[in-house]
């Protein structure tokens, strides 16, 4: 049974039919009964709307489509006017009534061959629109909201969705999901709006070298990266923006050739350039052999081809080239690529003139069994080549090291060697003593200079200190960043390795057992490195290893000693003359003794004693560096030590030592 909506809906409808299609001199569009789904072209209208509602006109596109209307509670309310005065066919008026909802907020989405889907078109974006496989222009443009992927061959799609957002629909569409990884996006829009997205992309998803060629230019005499720098050198700047980014040119050295890629049209002036500059050239080019004073042949080649290369290589990176000095420029040809390198300040510390520069052809190997190097290249390469040389080539600092090494005994109370000997030590160097000498009473005494700091030192240890005992006093003559070093001990044999052997020669057999044994130092090792600065400071890094046997220790038969290590590292900086004092190298020892019927229970204890006594040490190291200044006052403490041998001796030294007469 109709309920009463349906009855006064169809009521107002005859009402309509009746009066206002004859007043306005029209046919009445009388709804056609469902269309079956192969009469899409069928054909209906004329067909006149004035202001009808949304329920009507879906009430219509559900009778054209034959599909049954699916739709929410609420839509948004609108009026629909419509004139299709001609006949037009069943598809073409369902697409005139999509986009015509489509204008008034109201989505159309197909569900199946059986239902339509009817929101909001805020709302159809996210109600799984259709989503359409292939191309859309194949497609009768109208209003209803569809999906499709854009995949992009050449354009990024991260560049192109941007700038495409502002065309969409704001009401209907959403923003793009972009694929980056797969270089596509997912558009949901009107089907005429995704029809305009294809015809962009089919006019700008195209490569961009669509009018470049690639050509090959063979040289016979010059090298293609040296043509390739000339080239990037005058094609610079307004040139190069003329020819247009899309121009290139590389080298390709293992067939020596150069590949240009430009438009055809270019061809003509890179073919004469080329041609100008693949001319053969002979380089004004020779070798010379530079003698070596002080430094190492290998060193100092080392050292010049590092700094030629890195130049070299940075002005390729920059794409700047000059010719280097003394090379030939002739008016119709070209020296074969000299690539310019920067000022030679800015990657060395010494310092030439700005426009002093390498040349390409510049090479330096070392000739060490005459320490010289020999140099191949420019007038020019050979020049600076020199300049270098006779700043590289000069006497390093030289520093000697006086060494006092003082084993001290300390008390029940002695905490450190350096306090025992009343020592004055202020940031690891020598400032004073304090103590009593040949009954003269000492508090805060600065040290007085003496060109024999062994004497300096036992002054204030001996015989005022009794407990200390200077063990060695080496000097170290070394230059800067040299090491040198000292070992005051003695070699001992130990065992390596122990062996079974039951080999047999003959008819006799062998011993058993192989060992094998090697050296190993006991004693101290001192070990000095230098850096000698240009002020007088010298800085120093110690290294003091001291090594003692504290008993033995059986090993599968074989006593072996116990080696007891101590080890310090220490950096210190001081002026030349100045001492320096490293102690807090302690050990303990323990000693005991008896009577000699010691031994025996009860009547060793009432017969004799016995006596147990620990006795701590401490080595303290006295250093004195002094810088060398190559004159006589180098050698004072030498021949003041001279001085002090007996008066036969001391006459041989100096005969020794005086300087003869040259013959002539």
């Amino acid at each position: 049974m109709n309920s009463l909506p349906s009855r006064l809906k169809k009521l107002s409808w005859g009402l309509f039919s009746l009066i206002v299609w004859p007043a306005l001199g029209l046919s009445q569009p009388t709804p056609a009964a469902p269309l079956p789904s192969n009469s899409a072209a069928a054909v209906v209208g004329p067909i006149v709307l004035r202001d009808e509602s949304v329920d009507q006109v879906l009430a219509l596109l559900e009778r054209w489509s034959g599909k049954t209307i699916l739709r929410p509670q609420a839509l948004p309310v609108a009026t629909i006017t419509l004139t299709l005065k001609g006949n037009v066919t069943r598809d073409e008026a369902i697409r005139a009534l999509e986009t015509l909802l489509a204008l008034n907020g109201i989505g159309i989405s197909p569900l199946d061959d059986k239902f339509l889907k009817v929101t909001a078109l805020a709302s159809a974006k996210a109600e799984a629109p259709e989503l359409i496989d292939g191309s859309t222009l194949s497609l009768p443009p109208s209003g209803r909201i569809a999906s499709k992927v854009f995949q992009l061959q050449f354009l990024k799609v991260t560049e192109f969705m941007p700038q495409i957002a502002s065309m969409l629909n704001p009401a209907a569409s959403s923003v793009p999901v972009v694929f980056e990884s797969a270089n596509a996006a997912l558009v949901t829009d009107s089907l005429t709006n995704l029809q305009r997205i294809e015809n962009l992309l089919a006019k700008f998803d195209q490569p961009h070298l669509s009018n470049l060629r690639a050509k090959f230019y063979p040289l016979h005499f010059a090298k293609a990266s040296e043509v390739v720098t000339k080239l990037r050198t005058i094609l610079s700047g307004p040139l190069q923006t003329q020819l247009g980014t899309s121009t290139t040119y590389n080298p390709d050295d293992r067939t020596n050739q150069v590949i240009l890629i430009t438009d055809a049209r270019q061809y003509g002036f890179f073919d004469d350039l080329i041609a100008k500059l693949d001319t053969k050239s002979d380089a004004n080019t020779r070798n010379d052999v530079i003698y070596l004073k002080y430094a190492m042949a290998k060193d100092v080649a080392s050292s010049l081809t590092q700094l030629v290369t890195t130049q070299n290589g940075a002005a390729r990176k920059n794409g700047s080239e000059s010719a280097a000095s003394g090379a030939p420029t002739p008016a119709a040809a070209t020296t074969p690529a000299t690539p310019a390198v920067a000022n030679l300040a800015t990657s060395a510390t010494l310092k030439l003139e700005p426009t002093n520069q390498f040349s390409a052809l510049l090479t330096v190997l070392p000739e060490e069994r005459s320490n010289a190097i020999i140099v191949s290249g420019t007038e020019g390469d050979i020049r600076l080549i020199k300049e270098l040389v006779a700043k590289i080539d000069i006497i390093l600092a030289q520093v000697r090291i006086e060494v006092v090494i003082a084993e001290v005994t300390l008390g029940d109370n002695g905490t450190t060697g350096i306090s025992a000997l009343g020592l004055k030590v202020e940031s690891g160097k020598l400032t004073g003593f304090t103590g009593a000498a040949a009954g003269v009473g000492l508090t805060d005494s600065p040290i007085v200079g003496s060109t024999d700091l062994a004497a300096l030192i036992a002054l204030s240890t001996t015989p005022r200190k009794s407990s200390a005992n200077i063990l060695s006093v080496p000097t170290i003559l070394t230059t800067h960043g040299k090491e040198g070093k000292i070992f005051v001990g003695e070699s001992r044999p130990m065992i390596s390795s122990y062996l079974n052997d039951n080999s047999s020669v003959g008819t006799g057999t062998g011993s058993g057992y192989r060992s094998t044994v090697n050296s190993k130092d006991i004693g101290i090792q001192l070990s000095v490195k230098p850096l000698i600065g240009n002020d007088g400071s010298v800085q120093l890094e110690i290294k003091q290893e001291v090594n003692d046997i504290l008993g033995d220790i059986t090993i599968d038969g074989n006593p072996q000693p116990r080696i007891g290590k101590r080890s310090t590292e220490s950096f210190v900086t001081a002026q030349s003359g100045e001492i320096i004092v490293l102690g807090g190298m302690q050990r303990t020892s323990e000693s005991r003794s008896t009577s000699r019927l010691g031994p025996i229970p009860i009547i060793g204890d009432l017969l004799g004693s016995r006596s147990s006594e620990k006795t701590r040490t401490d080595l303290v190291f006295f250093l004195r560096p002094v810088v060398l200044t190559n004159t006589a006052a180098d050698n004072a403490p030498a021949l003041e030590r001279v001085e002090q041998f007996p008066l036969e001796q001391r006459a041989q030294v100096k005969s020794m030592i005086a300087p003869r007469p040259i013959k002539p």
